[in-house]
């Protein structure tokens, strides 16, 4: 069964939670499909546009979905 996972980065800096999505990325194996990133945005953008800018290329994520929630991020990491 393929796997949903999600990864909090409040309250870390842009080199923590780079750091931190980076482990989760070689960690994730072929059932994992999908890794939302929880950075918020009531604190500021500058993680919610780290996420998005630093991963958008990464080879691990096949594309970058935005939700309704502001303060998530979702990587598609493959297609179900």
């Amino acid at each position: 069964m393929a796997a949903f996972e999600e990864l909090d980065i409040h309250n870390m800096n842009k080199a923590q939670a780079i750091t931190a999505i980076d482990a989760r990325l070689r960690r994730a194996g072929g059932d994992v499909y999908r890794l939302r990133i929880i950075h918020g945005y009531h604190g500021g953008t500058v993680l919610r546009d780290m996420v998005r800018t630093h991963y958008k290329d990464h080879p691990k994520v096949r594309r970058i979905e935005l939700g309704l929630n502001l303060g998530e991020t979702e990587f598609v990491l493959r297609e179900l």
